[in-house]
C-alpha cells in the first residue's frame, strides 16, 4: 500500500474496495465528523477526494464553528437546558426533536440552517401532519435551539426570525351542555370503579388530569372545605433509557398553585373516598398513585355509559370554566380557580363563553340612548 494513503485519509478495505474519508464538521466534543467516498482502486478514490477536501477545507476557513452538526449541538444543547427546566418540559423538548426537528435538520451544520431550509421543511414536511398551532410550538422550540448557538457565537443571526409560520387558529373550546354533563354524571353513578368520580372531581373544580392524578390526603383540607392544588404528574420519557416513568412534580406555573373551594358534591365525593382508602393519594391503584392515562381510561368508559363521544377528559375542565362563566361568576375569580397566569388567557380562552354578558352590553346601550 502506497505510504501516502494514510497521510491522504485512503485505506485499502478487506472486501476489496478502496475507501477515503474527509471531514464535515465538528462534534460537540470538537472531534470532527468524516464523509467516504469508495472506489475500485486508489487512484480512483484520490481523484474523488481531491475536490470535496479542498470543499470542506474552504468551509472550514469561511464557517469555522457552524460547521458543527445540529444534531451535535443539540447534544451539547440538551446537557445545558435539562437542570433548567421541569422534567416534564425536557421530555417534551426531547419529543419533538427527535419527532419532528432531528430527522429533518439533524445532519445538516449549522451554518446550512438557514430560513429558506427551515421554510422547506414547514412547508414540505410539518404542515402535512401538524397544525398551525403546533408548528408555531416546534419552530418556537428550534428557535431556542439556535438562539443559544447564537449566542456562542456559532451562528451571526437566528435564522427562525424571518420564517414565515401558518396563521394560528383561535382555540375552540367544546365544554359539554347542561344535559351532556347531567348524563355523565348519571353515567358515573353506576359506574363501579371510584376512579370514575375524578369525572365529578373536574366538572366541579376544574382540575386538570395530572393535578388530580397527584392530588394527596394532605391537599384536602376537610375542616376549611379546600382543596390544596401544588403538584402533577406526568408519565415522562427518560432519554437515556429509551423508557417512560410515572414523575411528580411542581405545578406548571406559580398561578397553578392555587386554593378551590370545596362545594357540597365534592366535599362528599372526598369523603367517601377518604373512608375507603389505604393510599396517601386520593385516585389510587393500590396502595400507589394513578396515573392519568388510567383515569383517561375509566373516563372513557363512563362517556360510553353516557352515549357521548368524541369528548376528551380536558373537556370537563372548559366545562367548569363555562358553567362559572354562565353563573355569571367573575373572570378574575374563574381565572383564579383554572390557574391561569393572568385573566387575558381566561378571556382569550373562553370570549364565546360570555355572548350573554355581550349581548346584554349591547341592549343596555340602547336603553340607556334612547
Amino acid at each position: 500500500m502506497d505510504k501516502r494513503s494514510g497521510r491522504e485519509n485512503i485505506y485499502f478495505r478487506k472486501d476489496g474496495r478502496w475507501e477515503g474519508r474527509y471531514a464535515l464538521g465538528r462534534r460537540n466534543d470538537g472531534r470532527l465528523k468524516y464523509g467516504y467516498v469508495y472506489g475500485k482502486s486508489y487512484q480512483e478514490v484520490q481523484t474523488k477526494l481531491r475536490p470535496l477536501k479542498q470543499s470542506a477545507q474552504n468551509r472550514f476557513q469561511l464557517y469555522g464553528r457552524s460547521l458543527m452538526l445540529y444534531e451535535e449541538w443539540i447534544k451539547k444543547w440538551k446537557i445545558v437546558v435539562q437542570g433548567t427546566v421541569k422534567t416534564s418540559t425536557f421530555s417534551d423538548y426531547c419529543y419533538k426533536l427527535n419527532r419532528y426537528l432531528l430527522p429533518n435538520l439533524g445532519e445538516l451544520p449549522l451554518y446550512q440552517i438557514t430560513s429558506e431550509r427551515i421554510q422547506g421543511v414547514i412547508d414540505e414536511q410539518l404542515t402535512e401532519t401538524l397544525s398551525p398551532n403546533s408548528i408555531h410550538i416546534i419552530v418556537r422550540l428550534l428557535s431556542k435551539t439556535l438562539k443559544m448557538a447564537q449566542a456562542e457565537g456559532m451562528l451571526d443571526k437566528n435564522p427562525c426570525e424571518k420564517v414565515t409560520l401558518p396563521k394560528r387558529l383561535p382555540q375552540k373550546i367544546h365544554a359539554l351542555n347542561v344535559e351532556q354533563q347531567r348524563s355523565l354524571v348519571e353515567a358515573v353513578s353506576s359506574y363501579p370503579d371510584e376512579k370514575g368520580q375524578s369525572a365529578i372531581l373536574a366538572l366541579n373544580t376544574g382540575l386538570r388530569i395530572g393535578e388530580i392524578a397527584a392530588l394527596t390526603w394532605e391537599n384536602i383540607d376537610f375542616d376549611k372545605d379546600i382543596i390544596h392544588v401544588d403538584q402533577t404528574c406526568h408519565r415522562v420519557t427518560l432519554e437515556e433509557e429509551r423508557k417512560t416513568c410515572l414523575h411528580y412534580d411542581t405545578v406548571k406555573s406559580y398561578a397553578s398553585q392555587r386554593m378551590i373551594p370545596m362545594n357540597r358534591a365534592v366535599k362528599k365525593l372526598l369523603k367517601n373516598l377518604k373512608l375507603k382508602s389505604k393510599s396517601q393519594f386520593v385516585f389510587s391503584v393500590g396502595t400507589k398513585g394513578c396515573e392519568p392515562r388510567v383515569l383517561t381510561y375509566h373516563f372513557h368508559r363512563v362517556r360510553q355509559l353516557a352515549n357521548l363521544e368524541q369528548i376528551h377528559f380536558h373537556q370537563l375542565r372548559h366545562t367548569f370554566a363555562t358553567r362559572c362563566l354562565e353563573a355569571k361568576i367573575g373572570i378574575a375569580s374563574v381565572s383564579a380557580l383554572l390557574g391561569h397566569s393572568s385573566t387575558k388567557m381566561t378571556l382569550d380562552v373562553y370570549s364565546d363563553s360570555m355572548l350573554e354578558e355581550r349581548i346584554h352590553a349591547v341592549f343596555a346601550i340602547e336603553q340607556v340612548t334612547v
